[in-house]
């Protein structure tokens, strides 16, 4: 483009600024680098040391020494399983609708919008959303249940659309390959198209995932306690606190071993979290050499 920019008369300044433009955003990727650096130098160095096995498997408590992240850890693992469990059915299940069942019409077009929109509406909306209805007119409390429902309306839209992208991907011959054949429009779905478009919404749910693992707004607004001294038993009534929460209780106590040991969390956090992008990125790879368009 630059060539063909410069062969123009009127503008020899076209090259100049394509260099300048890439010079722009190399300098903008190279700052965010650094501060990511900076920023896991600061945590690595903070809290390196306090990480271990006892660490891992112990309970919180109000002697810094002694406080691990079992419960915490198990809670957020609790919640991400059943907010799984929970949105993508549903998001997949709507965008399978959006997409091969529902007509074109002012209707879905505004679903489609609205969609799009919530995609951007800020976490702690949802936990007011969250605490009004599955909290407080359902009756759930503060249980593991609410949680995973409003965790699921956060990260709903996103499921809903990297599901819809990954179906539109999937070449129309193979839609009618399979009609040509006889099959039924569900058959062409569940045979073709879904496992088609499996890397694309697997990459989609695991990213949307990741996200809500690291999302605290949502249980603040719900009321999720901050300090829980045993792991949940009954995902209904008992209160459970996750990873976030306990980062930011630790960060907020005066005392600087609690600030290690939020540290030490927050690797476990990003080390949870870069495993599951992994698992995307793996997942993707995978189902892609398998599929043959």
């Amino acid at each position: 483009m630059s060539t063909l920019a410069a062969d123009k008369p009127g503008r020899p300044w076209a090259p100049l600024m394509s260099r300048l433009f890439a010079v722009a955003c190399g300098a903008c990727m190279l700052f965010c680098l650094a501060l990511l650096g900076a920023l896991l130098y600061k945590i690595f160095g903070f809290g390196w040391d306090r990480l271990n096995t006892a660490f891992i498997t112990g309970k919180p408590s109000f002697m810094p020494a002694k406080s691990g992240i079992l419960v915490p850890l198990v809670g957020s693992l609790y919640l991400i399983g059943l907010t799984a469990a929970i949105a993508v059915p549903v998001g997949v299940g709507a965008a399978v609708y959006l997409e091969e069942y529902a007509p074109l019409s002012r209707w879905r077009t505004i679903i489609q919008t609205n969609i799009a929109n919530l995609a951007g509406v800020p976490s702690i909306v949802y936990g007011i959303l969250g605490l009004g209805l599955f909290v407080r007119t359902i009756g759930l409390g503060r249980s593991v249940v609410a949680g995973a429902l409003t965790m699921s309306l956060v990260v709903l839209p996103i499921v809903i659309l990297s599901a819809q992208e990954a179906l539109r991907a999937v070449p129309g011959t193979i839609r009618q390959a399979s009609y040509a054949l006889g099959a039924t429009r569900w058959q062409t779905i569940w045979y073709q198209l879904l496992p088609a478009s499996l890397p694309g919404i697997l990459t989609g749910v695991i990213l949307s995932l990741s996200r809500a693992l690291g999302e605290a707004a949502p249980l603040v607004a719900i009321g999720v306690a901050t300090v829980v001294r045993q792991v949940p038993e009954n995902l209904f009534t008992d209160e459970f606190t996750a990873l976030p929460l306990q980062i930011f209780y630790w960060t907020d106590m005066p005392d600087e071993a609690f600030h290690e040991a939020a540290a030490a969390a927050i690797i476990v956090l990003l080390t949870v979290l870069i495993g599951m992008n992994a698992l995307a990125v793996f997942l993707r790879y995978k189902f892609g050499k398998r599929i043959q368009w």
